[in-house]
């Protein structure tokens, strides 16, 4: 009978525990660290909004933002606007690179559970094709996720609008308020729903994709049909991974607040003795010197998101480990890569 959720934990603790601390490797941990964060095992990342607060005393300058004023202020608005699209254009190159990335990384990754040893170079040209693949899979799956977003949430929302819902908000509060609820909750689930499809693929389609060379569309059908004759297994597999995402995310927020803390004295340091110079040197604050500042601090931000990134090491091990045992006694070419066989012995004559 295959290994249950809860037991698979004990398991995937011996696992990592071997990997990373017998013996303990300096050069294994940072790697797996690279790994792990460019993998998207070790965190997620948080935008930023810029908000540019607009006051009521200055009538003028809001005057100028109306479209009616635009042909005189024609180039300024151009030019802002040409900026938003090239911000914009960055912005998607960047994560598509970084999503063709974070492909090959997760075979990498995979890889490194399974023989215990992390090896970006050597096994990078080997898993571009699965990554290929799998970068390919999560492109359409993203732009599938944003058509039917926009057909659930954009119908009802243009519907509302063109009722007069919102030019007349106070005459239809109850059926906004009924619109808001419904809609929270289907965002909610619709969440839930990519959330798991994202969990299902990297856990259980990338092994398959890993060790046969499939498509990953061929991995969910294999996996749908699993997930049909063992419901309670993986239904228990993705609530046990909740509550150890939950303690997880605890533990390593505790630590990393005390790391935050550790490394405010360096920077902070730094960063007073680097603006007391500028002063005497006579520096004002221009585009270079706001360049600078901003360069500096990106730097920071990368150091602080790497060390964070080698703090959940032990993570980034464990929660491969554990989907790779639960998953290896329901697909048999994960478990003989898992636990090789011994070379059978030679016939003597």
């Amino acid at each position: 009978m295959p290994i249950s959720a809860a037991d698979a934990v004990g398991p995937a603790f011996e696992h990592a525990k071997k990997q990373l601390l017998r013996p303990f490797r300096m050069g294994q941990w940072v790697r797996l660290a690279f790994v792990g964060l460019l993998a998207g095992e070790a965190g997620s990342f948080r935008g930023c909004n810029f908000n540019y607060p607009l006051n009521t005393q200055h009538r003028a300058s809001q005057q100028a933002l109306l479209p009616g004023n635009w042909p005189a202020n024609w180039p300024n608005h151009a030019a802002f606007f040409a900026g938003l699209l090239a911000a914009g254009f960055v912005i998607f190159v960047v994560g598509v690179i970084f999503t063709y990335i974070s492909s090959v990384m997760r075979f990498i990754l995979f890889d490194s559970i399974i023989y215990r040893e992390c090896h970006i170079r050597r096994r990078w040209a080997a898993r571009k094709p699965p990554g290929f693949r799998l970068f390919v899979w999560q492109i359409l799956l993203a732009l599938i996720s944003f058509a039917a977003f926009l057909i659930v949430f954009g119908i009802p929302v243009a519907y509302a609008w063109t009722a007069g819902w919102f030019a007349h908000a106070r005459e239809h509060v109850l059926e906004l308020v009924l619109s808001g609820i419904v809609l929270f909750f289907l965002l909610l689930m619709f969440v839930a729903v990519m959330a798991v499809i994202h969990v299902m693929t990297k856990d259980f389609v990338v092994p398959q994709m890993a060790l046969e060379d499939i498509s990953a569309l061929e991995g969910w059908r294999r996996l749908l049909v699993w997930l049909k004759a063992d419901k309670g297994g993986y239904a228990g597999y993705i609530g046990m991974k909740i509550v150890l995402a939950i303690g997880a995310a605890i533990a390593l927020g505790i630590v990393d607040i005390i790391a935050l803390l550790v490394l405010l004295v360096p920077f902070g340091g730094v960063g007073i003795i680097a603006v007391l110079a500028g002063k005497a040197a006579g520096w004002s604050w221009n585009l270079y010197t706001i360049t600078l500042a901003v360069v500096f601090g990106c730097i920071a931000l990368a150091i602080l998101i790497f060390v964070f990134s080698l703090i959940a090491v032990p993570v980034i091990v464990f929660f491969p480990a554990y989907s790779i045992h639960f998953f290896a006694q329901r697909y048999p070419p994960l478990a003989a890569a898992l636990w090789p066989q011994p070379p059978a012995p030679s016939a003597s004559g």
